[in-house]
């Protein structure tokens, strides 16, 4: 799945979004910011993109399981609420930062990723 530009199309191509980075970038019209538990940081960091809707902004989607979750609270802790929703995610047990992953680590992880979409 591919979009025209990554950052603006509720379609990313997920394949990028092991970057930290991009998905907290997805977050630019996020609802919940500074004095919340849920912000773009630590919903990315959670594993999450932003995949807003004309009638539900709050949707983010987990670019690996593709769960999504809307309904957010601004005490709602990202990573409690993928565990508890979501507990077999790969890439909640990835144990090393996705920078620190060898060709061979990113190849196994991929597959499993993959393995969503069948």
């Amino acid at each position: 799945m591919a979009s025209i530009d990554i950052l603006t199309n509720r379609f990313y191509s997920y394949d990028k979004m092991y970057s930290q980075e991009l998905r907290e970038q997805t977050f630019a019209d996020w609802p919940f910011r500074e004095e919340c538990n849920c912000t773009p940081e630590k919903m990315a960091r959670a594993g999450f993109v932003h995949c807003p809707s004309e009638n539900e902004p709050d949707v983010a989607c987990c670019f690996f399981c593709l769960i999504e979750l809307e309904g957010w609270e601004p005490d709602d802790d990202p990573w409690s609420e993928h565990v508890k929703r979501s507990p077999n995610c790969g890439f909640l047990t990835l144990r090393k930062d996705f920078t620190e992953l060898s060709v061979a680590d990113f190849y196994h992880v991929e597959k499993e990723r993959l393995k969503v979409y069948l």
